[in-house]
């Protein structure tokens, strides 16, 4: 809402104010708290509400703040404190991004002086008692312990300082996601949440021991961000676990208690996966890194759940694929949903190369068959498929889609005439899951009809498990070139209309078939010829 007291003042008194505020803060902007330069920032700075009117700030120069305009006009809050505690989250994001990743409440903690100690604990049957000595709170709390019939498990309602606080990535891998902004602007309404983090102590080799967070993290992370030093936390006392893992992945696949993505799921269904591996080696007597039984074992003892073994097979396959150190698509894939910025969801990834290219179904060999020769079939497998992501990232993404330009609204902006980089809408376009669905599909058949032409039986659900020899890997080279290089993708002509909203796979297939879509609309002279495009300067 805009200032009637501002609007009154002449420019001699405006500028007055400007120079109090600068001092009042130190000469830094209220936002992102960097340095404001008065001679190089000179008409790029604004005066605006801390809280705003309309929330009940008065219009008055001790609820007035000195920002950078381009921090004002990108605020991710009307209210400047509430901006503030975002700017610096953001920065959060912006320094773990360097490590090809996004933030996790240990960052959080790490960031405000949380996560330095464990915690000594007196355990008895019915109570527990602490004391927080590293920093200097000597008194001691005892508090009841709760006994779940259910489960049998313990725990209890403990007040905590954060430094006492640990984050669990094992058992929650969660990101921050986008909710955090809704969770600080409650939290700093004064509006308390109904459920509390939870966490986990272990105390079988002794005190002190850590307190893991493994719940609750958004609420941890909000609460931490706006300066709370001290947390309530529902802490499990010595529980399995590998009982809270499985029970937080229920929680965010079959019961839909939590809004996980799909990535969270694959990472959570892999460390379920080595949890069911370490639990059928102990049944067996086994040596900790015993890999002699395969999936097909696995799945035969623990009958009882051999349909989510069997996804947290599957869950592992795909997880390190997309955690691969080499993986060089990663940069171009949204991990929490089809974003603004990346031009690949996770879910289209999920859908196509991993549908496409993992096998299903259980292998009877061992796990660690042909390890040592380099041939192992689920190794190979998830090499091969980080072989053909990156292929894919150097000829259509890296260095051609610019995360700046984002994919919001690109065909809206070339029908408004605005000038987008071919490069960039090539790799847009080429991205839409419907497209990618079909063209990716195509590869398949290239990679199964090698191996048909040269007279080598396969397995076409099991193709990546195959060797794929060098000679059809230029082959995929060949077709990607050739692929990308098709007049359809920088046709600004098609924003309107094939491109201008989302289609079914059908549609794609139509176009790359005949040239047309269902319809009869020509996007192309003619369908794509698989052969043709595989081979080499088109010879």
């Amino acid at each position: 809402m805009p200032s009637l007291f501002l609007r009154r003042m002449s420019e001699e008194e405006r500028n007055d104010l400007v120079k109090r505020l600068h001092s009042s803060q130190n000469g830094s902007c209220f936002i992102c708290e960097k340095p404001i330069d008065m001679n190089v920032h000179a008409g790029h700075v604004e005066i605006d509400h801390i809280e705003p009117i309309a929330g009940g700030g008065k219009d008055a120069p001790e609820n007035f703040a000195l920002t950078h305009a381009s921090c004002n006009r990108v605020k991710q809050a009307s209210d400047l404190r509430v901006a503030r505690i975002l700017s610096r989250f953001q920065d959060i994001v912006d320094e773990v991004e360097k490590e090809n990743r996004s933030p996790n409440l240990g960052d959080i903690l790490n960031r405000y002086e949380g996560s330095r100690y464990d915690l000594p604990v007196a355990i008895n049957e019915t109570t527990i008692k602490v004391s927080f000595p590293d920093i200097g709170e000597n008194d001691l709390s005892v508090y009841p312990i709760q006994l779940d019939q259910m489960s049998g498990f313990r725990s209890a309602f403990l007040s905590l300082p954060i430094q006492y606080l640990h984050h669990d990535d094992h058992i929650n891998p969660r990101a921050i996601g986008g909710n955090l902004r809704k969770l600080v602007e409650e939290f700093h309404k004064k509006i308390p949440q109904l459920h509390i983090s939870l966490g986990w102590i272990d105390t079988s080799q002794g005190t002190p021991a850590k307190v893991r967070i493994f719940d609750g993290q958004h609420k941890a992370a909000a609460q931490v961000l706006l300066g709370t030093t001290w947390m309530p936390v529902r802490v499990f006392i010595d529980p399995n676990r590998d009982t809270l893992l499985t029970a937080n992945t229920h929680a965010g696949t079959t019961l839909r208690q939590i809004a996980f993505d799909k990535s969270v799921q694959r990472s959570l269904g892999s460390s379920l996966l080595a949890d069911r591996m370490d639990r059928y080696r102990k049944s067996l007597g086994k040596e900790d890194d015993d890999e002699s039984f395969s999936e097909r074992d696995l799945v035969n003892h623990f009958k009882g759940e051999s349909r989510e073994v069997r996804r947290y097979i599957t869950d592992r396959v795909r997880a390190s694929v997309t955690n691969h150190v080499d993986n060089k698509l990663r940069d171009y894939i949204d991990f929490g949903g089809r974003g603004v910025q990346k031009p690949l969801s996770y879910s289209t990834i999920d859908k196509t190369f991993y549908s496409f290219f993992i096998l299903g179904e259980v292998l009877e060999t061992p796990f660690n068959h042909k390890a040592e020769e380099g041939t192992n079939p689920r190794q190979l497998e998830i090499e091969q498929i980080v072989r053909l992501m990156n292929i894919i990232a150097e000829k259509v993404y890296v260095g051609m889609f610019d995360p700046s330009l984002g994919t919001r609204r690109i065909e809206y902006d070339i029908v408004n005439g605005k000038d987008i980089p071919e490069p960039h809408l090539r790799a847009f376009r080429m991205a839409k899951e419907e497209v990618i669905y079909n063209w990716l599909s195509y590869l398949g058949q290239i990679v199964q009809n090698f191996f048909i032409t040269n007279g080598l039986p396969i397995d076409v659900k099991k193709l990546f498990q195959y060797n794929i020899p060098e000679t059809c890997w230029g082959n995929i080279e060949n077709f990607i070139d050739a692929l990308s290089g098709l007049s359809l993708w920088v046709n600004r002509d098609l924003a309107s209309s094939v491109f201008g909203g989302k289609q079914n796979y059908s549609y794609w297939q139509s176009i790359f078939e005949t040239g047309a879509t269902p319809d009869g609309f020509q996007v192309m002279s003619s369908g794509i010829n698989l052969m043709d495009m595989i081979k080499q300067n088109g010879e």
